[in-house]
């Protein structure tokens, strides 16, 4: 199954020492119920880090950008509940980022996922855009044991209004620029597909600017309404 809509909520982050039980049971019995419970919120999934950082990855697929920014999501946003207000006292290293959903292949959901934000280099963005869509995200989709391959990209005016959780967090959310997600049966498979496809010198030659941030999770929790 491809992703779900046309729009994903991707966040990256670390836990501060000794919160990680608690930060997982709120999630899971708080928090992604909650956000799954809005109107156009299609799913919820969380990840743990296998290779790279930061330790957790969060995936939320909703019906468009519209549903991102909209009244009803906001509407819990500035009023977190007071489980939420203690839990994010806990985030660190945070990276949230609303993305439009440019392209999805798939064919289910993998117990594994690699994430890479990286960017084009100053105007290659077309020649790597179409590179991803047109030729990378299909072979990888391809590929015996990957069931999805996306490619998203940020929408910084979406992701940047003004709520009360943001105030609660140590400090202001980092911020994707493209997001490559590349689902797989497990560990290896996702990063055999990552090496043959997505080196950083196979980007970079393909329009990427040399910032590439990567990392390996599995599959912990998942929620769908």
């Amino acid at each position: 199954m491809a992703l779900r809509g046309g729009a994903v909520l991707a966040i990256w982050n670390d836990i501060a020492p000794g919160g990680d039980a608690e930060f997982n049971h709120w999630h899971t019995r708080e928090h992604v119920p909650e956000r799954v419970g809005i109107a156009g919120f299609l799913r919820g999934r969380r990840y743990e880090a296998l290779a790279g950082s930061p330790r957790y990855f969060t995936l939320y697929e909703a019906e468009s950008v519209t549903t991102l920014n909209g009244p009803a999501y906001l509407a819990r946003l500035n009023e977190p509940t007071p489980w939420t207000r203690s839990s994010i006292q806990l985030f660190r290293n945070n990276k949230r980022t609303v993305c439009r959903v440019a392209l999805t292949l798939g064919h289910g959901i993998g117990g594994a996922l690699a994430t890479l934000d990286l960017g084009p280099a100053p105007g290659r963005d077309e020649e790597f855009k179409a590179w991803l869509t047109a030729t990378t995200g299909p072979a990888m989709a391809d590929r015996p044991g990957i069931v999805g391959a996306h490619f998203c990209q940020a929408d910084v005016a979406a992701t940047q209004v003004k709520t009360e959780e943001k105030k609660l967090r140590d400090r202001a959310d980092a911020l994707a620029r493209w997001v490559l997600l590349v689902e797989g049966i497990d560990q290896a498979t996702v990063e055999g597909a990552c090496r043959d496809f997505l080196t950083a010198e196979t980007l970079t030659r393909h329009g990427a600017a040399p910032d590439i941030a990567a990392a390996a999770y599995r599959l912990t929790y998942s929620l769908e309404r």
